[in-house]
């Protein structure tokens, strides 16, 4: 069964984390947007309000939530992002497939047109809002067509980033008991042409922000460049800077100069 933690016992951890410096929270949940909880009068409340909650704390700067599921979403939860600049302009938001006849399968309970509602109504909010998504390739019974169609939803989408998986037999649940009629090389052909698909997309959005001044987090050293430290900005781009670990936790202003590889290099201002 589900379970969430209360209000104030979620809003006492981060007054605790703000004493060690954290400007920074991430609501983490299996679902986390079914979250729900009571306020102050004992009304029933849910995942907007607790951002709204958060977002009261001073020292909070940026707040971001995973992983949400398309059908837990409502009109405060778009309103929040309107209204609040602490709520960063990136969402996890998984689909799996863009297929509705292998979403039925995988009993995931959405069709992609409703999965689209949900991007749209986001987009709307918060025009410069990215997303990234998770996606199985080869469910059984997949179809080169349904295959094609997921590739159609992420270019339609414009993912940023993504968590792509092979599908593997699980035994007990209900999809164990379907036919797997899709060859071991037709998963990985898939898998590979689904990849480069978002590779190139986060290549072309990372192109078109250079010259662009932003903010990052930094959090820390740089793992390709010595005297350099890697930053995110809200849009959840990973930039690096010239710096050291005295800049581990701050917000800075930076301009993006160039993309080295898959690489964004900047420079704070």
């Amino acid at each position: 069964a589900e379970y969430s933690r209360s209000i104030s016992e979620i809003k006492d951890e981060i007054y605790s984390l703000t004493t060690q410096g954290v400007c920074e929270v991430t609501l983490l949940g299996q679902n986390v947007n079914s979250w729900h909880g009571e306020d102050s009068k004992g009304n029933p409340k849910g995942l907007a309000h607790l951002i709204y909650e958060i977002s009261n704390i001073e020292k909070i700067k940026r707040i971001r939530y995973t992983t949400s599921h398309p059908n837990n979403f409502d009109e405060e939860t778009y309103l929040a992002y309107k209204k609040l600049p602490q709520l960063v302009s990136h969402l996890h938001l998984p689909i799996q497939s863009g297929s509705d006849r292998v979403l039925a399968s995988m009993k995931r309970g959405y069709t992609v047109l409703e999965y689209k509602s949900v991007i749209n109504k986001l987009k709307k909010a918060r025009p410069n809002i990215t997303f990234s998504s998770d996606f199985i390739v080869g469910f059984p019974g997949e179809t080169e067509e349904d295959f094609l169609k997921t590739i159609d939803i992420i270019k339609e989408v414009n993912y940023d980033h993504s968590y792509s998986f092979i599908y593997s037999k699980r035994p007990g649940t209900p999809a164990a008991s379907i036919i797997d009629n899709v060859t071991s090389d037709e998963k990985k052909e898939r898998l590979a042409f689904l990849k480069k698909t978002i590779d190139d997309l986060s290549k072309n959005k990372s192109q078109s922000i250079i010259g662009e001044e932003t903010e990052i987090l930094v959090e820390g050293k740089s793992s390709k460049y010595k005297n350099m430290v890697t930053g995110r900005t809200t849009n959840n781009k990973i930039i690096n800077v010239l710096g050291d670990k005295k800049l581990i936790g701050k917000i800075l202003n930076v301009k993006v100069r160039q993309l080295e590889n898959k690489t964004l290099l900047g420079e704070i201002l």
